[in-house]
């Protein structure tokens, strides 16, 4: 948690349908057994909120949907997110700027939850997915990984676009990183090195005006340029692993 946009966003309509599965992971199913066994999974990288948000686990269910394949939502936060739900506060407007007053609040509001940052700090993160990586792969058997991730996850997506346990990344409004860490990413993704080089991967971008830090994951879909940003974004997301891991 970097700024007050990191516990500002909505709920997502509907309730998930998916169950918790290995490591306590949610688990959206592909929607018929012909395509689980398509060879192909997503790994959905929450937010602050972790899985106790409802919207990542609906997202894995529209995902799960939309590309026939297993989505699993970790948790990586091992039952200690980031952020409570009931801090979550409704924007009133589009990239609407936070007051003083809101700044003083969002500090109050965090320090408690200091234990858990250091318990989730990057380096702790990376390594409880690996294993979790190596778990699905050794039960399921998947040939190919795509991980979307979303703020903290978004930034932990681009850490894990630099190995081996993913081949395609999408990077939704990430919680900070460095610019090494962008140019280490190998896996097909949102940034990369130029194209004349010889690191050059492919990657698309896209920056959806008037919109705020969180508008892919918990979007305010009262505000109808929020609500298309969202919608967009996710199905960018559908076609670029389409695209890129496609089986």
């Amino acid at each position: 948690m970097t700024c007050p946009d990191c516990i500002t966003g909505g709920f997502l309509p509907g309730d998930p349908t998916g169950a918790f599965s290995i490591q306590g992971a949610y688990l959206a199913p592909a929607p018929d057994h012909v395509a689980a066994n398509s060879g192909r999974a997503i790994v959905l990288l929450t937010d602050g909120f972790g899985l106790p948000l409802k919207n990542s686990k609906i997202l894995a269910d529209k995902f799960a949907k939309e590309l026939h394949c297993d989505v699993w939502v970790p948790d990586y936060f091992q039952g200690r997110p980031l952020v409570d739900v009931d801090m979550i506060l409704l924007p009133d407007r589009a990239g609407v700027r936070m007051s003083i007053m809101q700044w003083l609040k969002f500090i109050l509001a965090t320090i408690p939850k200091l234990p858990a940052v250091i318990s989730s700090r990057p380096s702790v993160v990376d390594a409880r997915l690996s294993k979790f990586f190596a778990a699905i792969v050794e039960e399921k058997k998947y040939q190919k990984i795509g991980a979307v991730g979303y703020c903290f996850g978004g930034a932990t997506a681009i850490r894990l676009g630099s190995t081996d346990l993913v081949q395609s990344v999408v990077i939704c409004h990430p919680g900070p990183f460095s610019i090494a860490q962008a140019k280490a990413i190998k896996a097909e993704a949102l940034f990369a090195e130029r194209k004349d080089t010889d690191a050059f991967v492919e990657y698309e971008f896209k920056d959806y005006e008037g919109t705020a830090h969180g508008f892919a994951a918990r979007p305010n879909l009262e505000i109808p340029q929020v609500k298309e940003a969202y919608e967009k974004a996710f199905r960018q997301a559908v076609d670029w692993f389409d695209k890129t891991i496609g089986v």
